[in-house]
């Protein structure tokens, strides 16, 4: 069975799977050169990355998730995902709106939204599942690079707990999204 993972800063990876968060900004990996990163898949593993992973980008609250890579040569991935919405936000202002609910700073924010002088970014509400244990696979030289997806050959069921944030939390989340970058319900 081949499942799509997400890479996604391990700091990152970490706030979602605990439910401190469950908004991520994406613009697209270095060799992802024409349109930039899409929401290609609705449900996902998280696939947590340390390359590039940049402490002055993260928020304060978030510093504290950094760690060095506990077991380099393998990846354990911490969760599945689903996405609940997309929104591409042509907005900087809209962007930074969104500033306290995901872990990345308002510098990185607008680094980001206007990386490759295309200014715009991409916002994720999703319901992340903890994998129980997280599933611990080997990285292989296909998995490697600035893409955001990579299909993985797995051959297993992957197992998950309840969602990281109770439906109530997720809904007011989305909501304020929605509310914040003037989309109506």
């Amino acid at each position: 069975m081949t499942l799509p993972a997400l890479k996604e800063w391990d700091a990152q990876a970490q706030a979602l799977t605990s439910g401190q968060t469950a908004v991520i900004l994406r613009k697209g990996g270095i060799m992802e050169t024409h349109g930039g990163f899409e929401a290609e898949h609705r449900a996902f593993l998280l696939y947590p990355t340390f390359l590039h992973q940049n402490p002055a980008e993260l928020r304060p609250e978030f510093q504290p998730l950094l760690r060095p890579d506990p077991m380099p040569g393998q990846i354990a991935l911490p969760a599945r995902a689903e996405v609940l919405d997309v929104y591409k936000i042509e907005s900087l202002e809209q962007v930074l709106a969104l500033e306290d609910l995901q872990a990345l700073n308002a510098a990185a924010v607008e680094r980001r939204f206007h990386y490759r002088n295309r200014p715009w970014l991409h916002a994720l509400v999703l319901r992340v599942f903890p994998l129980t244990p997280p599933l611990t696979i080997s990285e292989t030289p296909e998995m490697l690079g600035c893409v955001s997806w990579v299909p993985l050959e797995l051959g297993l069921e992957v197992p998950a707990a309840a969602p990281a944030l109770a439906e109530a939390a997720l809904e007011h989340l989305r909501g304020e999204v929605r509310d914040r970058l003037h989309v109506r319900r």
